[in-house]
């Protein structure tokens, strides 16, 4: 089967789905996964499943992209703070959706491996970083939406206080089988949806889990 096969195939399955919105189904359709994972894996881009990349991290499967990236509520106007880079491909699908990404990681090489890629694929509107992304990116707050590709122990405090009003906080939450949180900024105070069981790798950093004990990785 051929790579535009597949890619339509996986389509077909998050429109069946019901739970990404048009725009995002859009995204999705139009950036190639296979660029962003590694050379053994390509033939498995457009199956729905996470996949390992470099540094024992993962990139998340599309039905989880599409879920974080459609609770995000983008506009064309709106900038995005994404925590962990990882291979850059959530950060694409932001960038389509969106005026602006600063997409922040921990990890040199991944962030380097990022900005290179996505300069390859045409992407001017996104700013990758390195940093502790618990804390997030003050430099370019506010945000109107954070999204978190990693999972920690509690709310991340620090980036909500990032959010501009009415800004909404996307973030797997919990130890293990983490639940997917939505959180908006509101002039009373956080407002907080419980969404999904997910498993992410774990959020490393101040406002996360200790980097001398994280929690183990999901096995992929």
């Amino acid at each position: 089967m051929s790579t535009s096969s597949r890619r339509d195939q996986l389509l077909t399955e998050l429109r069946a789905w019901g739970g990404a919105s048009p725009s995002v189904l859009e995204a999705l359709a139009t950036v190639p996964r296979e660029r962003f994972v590694p050379p053994e894996s390509q033939s498995r881009a457009y199956e729905n499943i996470a996949l390992s990349i470099d540094a024992g991290q993962t990139i998340s499967q599309p039905r989880m992209v599409a879920e974080m990236t459609t609770a995000c509520r983008l506009t064309p106007q709106s900038r995005v703070l994404e925590v962990g880079t990882g291979s850059g491909y959530q950060a694409a699908i932001l960038a389509r959706l969106c005026h602006d990404v600063v997409s922040i990681e921990r990890i040199p090489e991944l962030s380097h491996q990022a900005a290179r890629r996505l300069r390859e694929l045409g992407f001017t509107n996104v700013q990758c970083v390195v940093g502790d992304g618990s804390l997030g990116w003050p430099a370019g707050a506010p945000y109107d939406a954070i999204l978190v590709t990693a999972g920690a122990p509690e709310i991340p405090w620090p980036l909500y206080e990032q959010l501009t009003p009415g800004g909404r906080l996307v973030v797997p939450v919990g130890a293990g089988t983490q639940s997917l949180l939505t959180i908006t900024r509101t002039a009373s105070g956080p407002q907080t949806e419980t969404g999904i069981g997910c498993v992410f790798v774990p959020l490393v950093g101040q406002a996360g889990w200790p980097e001398s004990s994280p929690p183990a990785p999901p096995k992929s």
